[in-house]
């Protein structure tokens, strides 16, 4: 008797084939596909996750700067702190305003620019790499740039005003009613670029052949945008959307730069806010917790646009 026929009466196979054969090569593909990505994990857990617990943690004492006791365990008391600070709540609307105010006019301008630039128009090339400067500069050369652009006496804009007869010009970035919407313009030109690019190539993945059958029948520009190119652009859209808001939400160097939170807080944004708490009083507990709040806003919209992405509303 062979050991071929040996192994099939017995029941049993050898190692290359079987039950046991296929989930020896499953863990081993297994631990290979983990090795190959255990270099790019490492970095995310030290630098963000790690980060981010001991940040949750921090939230839950009553640390500060320059103490020389121990940190103490203050429980919740830094969030009960927060549900009565008046000048919190109030960055918060602030960056709901900030947020709302740069993402609705950054998508429009973006796609209106998007569409544009996907027409077979000459120097198409030139356009397309002029439209993503403001996205390739650093926020802090973008704030310095605008600063000039927004300067009362020398500035490019009360240049304009002066030369067109419209008045002297004003402070726009110290004024309480032009200090937010002055932010908020340069807010919607730094991020402009990254939604157009995004728009773009949802443009291009639209097969051109609907288009040319709507043409053919009869839809105008409206109706070939509202029924051919919206339904294939629409996933693109809301996912750059919801990322805009959330990094609009988050945005601290630029409004820095331009205002450091002035004047009289109008600009002051809850990531300045907890900055401040933080380096400035050396409230690192407090200043932890209003993280942490953050943190669960941008949770909650990040689940509501996942949630609406697994329902498959934008598949259909």
């Amino acid at each position: 008797m062979t050991l071929a026929t040996a192994a099939v009466r017995t029941g049993r196979r050898g190692p290359a084939g079987g039950p046991h054969g296929r989930r020896l090569r499953t863990t081993r593909r297994s631990a290979g596909t983990w090795f190959l990505v255990l270099p790019a994990l490492i970095p995310i857990l030290i630098l963000s996750v790690g980060p981010l617990l001991y940040g949750i943690a921090l939230a839950f004492t009553d640390a500060q700067s320059g103490r020389t006791r121990s940190t103490q365990w203050v429980g919740g008391l830094n969030f009960q702190d927060l549900l009565h600070d008046a000048l919190f709540w109030d960055s918060f609307r602030i960056g709901l305003l900030w947020a709302v105010g740069v993402t609705v006019p950054q998508f429009v301008l973006a796609l209106g620019l998007a569409l544009l630039l996907n027409q077979n128009l000459r120097l198409r090339w030139l356009a397309r790499a002029l439209a993503i400067i403001p996205w390739a500069m650093p926020e802090v050369v973008v704030g310095i740039m605008w600063r000039l652009v927004y300067h009362p006496d020398a500035g490019v804009l009360n240049e304009t005003v002066r030369d067109l007869g419209l008045g002297d010009g004003r402070d726009w970035l110290t004024g309480l009613a032009t200090a937010l919407p002055a932010v908020i313009v340069v807010g919607v030109w730094a991020g402009m670029p990254q939604t157009t690019v995004a728009l773009l190539a949802g443009l291009q993945n639209t097969p051109h052949e609907l288009h040319e059958a709507a043409a053919l029948d009869g839809a105008g520009a409206w109706r070939r945008f509202r029924t051919v190119t919206w339904p294939a652009l629409r996933p693109v859209a809301l996912s750059i959307t919801a990322l805009n808001f959330i990094w609009n939400f988050n945005a601290f160097a630029l409004v820095y730069v331009l205002t450091n939170g002035g004047p009289g807080g109008r600009t002051r944004l809850p990531m300045l806010f907890a900055y401040e708490e933080a380096f400035r009083y050396g409230q690192f507990g407090y200043a932890a917790a209003m993280g942490c709040v953050m943190v669960a806003v941008i949770s909650v919209i990040l689940a509501v646009h996942l949630v609406g992405r697994l329902g498959g509303g934008e598949d259909r």
